[in-house]
């Protein structure tokens, strides 16, 4: 099968389209035939191995030890090994394979029926399907387990048109929130498009200085320092650290948080990590097929152009979501 292969850590320049063995599944795996995949955040991190302690993480301390990158997938299962009970061949699927020994940039992988992969969503095509899990459930979580949005919350999202910024509008909506996107100027008319009430040119004006107040901030772009709080959310309100800063920034929001809920009732935490799992992508499909979420798509390359893929994913500020397909 044809696959895309880092040996070493580094830029783009180390992925590699080459032909390796087609995985056969074990007695409890899933072999899929992937017809989409798209690139992450994590992807780029772990192309890069930034921040360093990603290396000493179990990734491989001097070169990769899962060589065939890729996070998010969608599929067709094309053969289960004798222990499965939760799919069958013809099953299309999607989800996370990062559990898994290879990765989502390849024609085919073979997962453990237990980890984060669920039935696709009947309305969605692969492309749209593979653009979820990962974005999709940081959304998620960071807003229904971090910050417990409610119905008519006035909720504040900076960085609204990557990819966890778009389903994190489009989630919002659907918990009945009013929802502010913060966003470039070439930006606004796709935040617009997927739901926003409102939506700021962070070219145009510091969001830091907005006069409304809010019930929830998701902070993807990581760039509201702990002292802003105070100024933009409203009593009880909670802010939650999505997005990677530097880790000055995190510290502050670990530290000063803490000051902010005993002074003036307010939450300021970290998302930490997302766990993407079967239930949080059912959840995520049925919003799907209800019309709630239809992921918005930037740019599609052919699986041999991922490395270009991951170049525009790092240097173009990519809007959406970023997809491979076979």
């Amino acid at each position: 099968m044809k696959a895309i292969l880092a040996t070493q850590y580094g830029s783009p320049d180390v992925l590699h389209l080459m032909n390796v063995e087609k995985p056969t599944p074990k007695s409890n795996e899933v072999l899929i035939h992937i017809r989409a995949s798209s690139v992450n955040s994590a992807d780029h991190r772990l192309m890069r191995a930034t921040p360093a302690w990603i290396r000493i993480m179990g990734m491989g301390l001097l070169r990769p030890k899962k060589q065939i990158p890729g996070v998010d997938m969608a599929g067709v299962v094309e053969a289960v090994g004798s222990d499965v009970k939760r799919f069958k061949p013809g099953d299309e699927v999607y989800g996370d394979v990062l559990e898994a020994a290879t990765g989502a940039f390849a024609e085919y992988v073979s997962v453990p029926e237990d980890i984060a992969i669920t039935i696709k969503p009947k309305n969605m095509t692969f492309e749209q399907a593979a653009s979820v899990p990962v974005a999709g459930i940081t959304a998620l979580q960071a807003l229904r387990d971090r910050a417990q949005i409610k119905a008519g919350d006035k909720v504040l999202i900076n960085g609204a048109s990557g990819g966890v910024g778009t389903f994190a509008v489009m989630l919002a909506k659907a918990f009945g929130a009013n929802v502010t996107g913060v966003c470039s100027t070439k930006n606004l008319d796709l935040v617009r498009s997927i739901g926003a009430d409102h939506v700021v040119d962070y070219r145009k004006q510091d969001v830091t200085k907005l006069h409304e107040r809010y019930n929830v901030i998701l902070d993807i772009a990581a760039n509201i320092k702990a002292g802003d709080y105070q100024r933009l959310l409203a009593p009880g309100g909670r802010g939650v650290l999505v997005g990677f800063s530097k880790m000055s920034h995190m510290a502050g929001i670990m530290m000063k948080g803490k000051k902010l809920l005993k002074r003036y009732g307010l939450h300021v935490k970290m998302l930490g990590n997302s766990h993407t799992n079967p239930k949080d992508l059912d959840i995520l499909r049925e919003l799907m097929e209800a019309g709630k979420i239809t992921p918005a798509i930037d740019k599609t390359y052919p699986l041999e152009k991922t490395a270009d893929a991951l170049r525009y994913f790092e240097n173009e500020h990519a809007r959406a979501k970023i997809d491979n397909v076979q």
